[in-house]
């Protein structure tokens, strides 16, 4: 019995991780308001100025999301300036990941001293909206005239272990790309992280 429980349970994760659909280049990036490590609520609407966003979907605890965490820090160092802010948003529910509640979240930002915004999605809401799959997944949004559009989804870079001095910095050339005007090279990339930990 206890087996069947266990199988069934499996079986129900799968399904609800199935029906989430990971946004493509050309959608509607969904705003959002989630609750910022300062427990301020933030939005798209938080950056009038900006040009679009980086959005991160990031965590405390996945070895692959610590491997980029510096990176992410630079990218929000070297883009933000340009009108492409990070905002970083932790996907895992806490009780299935204790190192990724909200106490834990604002320790990390505290000692990492981030300059962005480090969201807690409660109920995944828009870790379900974006379709995020694995930390970090990431998703480059350009504000347009016709709405907040996703032009990127996919890895920072071709490289999680950081040894290749010759990495393709996916992220990079999407933006500067963008802000001449020019279509991306990249447009989709595989996500390579942990995945989304979820009850079920």
């Amino acid at each position: 019995m206890k087996l069947l429980l266990t199988l069934l349970f499996a079986v129900a994760s799968f399904a609800c991780i199935a029906q989430v659909k990971t946004l493509t280049p050309g959608q509607a990036a969904p705003d959002f308001k989630l609750e910022n490590v300062d427990n301020k609520e933030v939005s798209f609407k938080s950056f009038s100025d900006a040009k679009g966003y980086i959005v991160v979907f990031t965590c405390n605890t996945c070895p692959y999301a610590k491997a980029y965490e510096q990176r992410i820090i630079e990218l929000n160092d070297k883009y933000a300036s340009a009108g492409f802010p990070v905002i970083a948003i932790n996907p895992n529910d806490p009780e299935v990941s204790g190192g990724d509640s909200f106490d834990k979240m604002k320790d990390r930002a505290k000692s990492k001293h981030y300059k962005f915004p480090y969201l807690f999605d409660q109920g995944q809401v828009a870790t379900n909206a974006y379709g995020a799959r694995n930390t970090p997944h990431v998703f480059v949004v350009e504000k347009t005239n016709t709405g907040n559009i996703v032009q990127y989804t996919g890895a920072i870079d071709n490289d999680p272990e950081d040894s290749n001095p010759n990495k393709i910095k996916y992220v990079e050339e999407v933006i500067n790309a963008l802000n001449k005007n020019e279509k991306p090279s990249y447009t989709v990339t595989k996500a390579i992280g942990c995945t989304v930990k979820r009850k079920s």
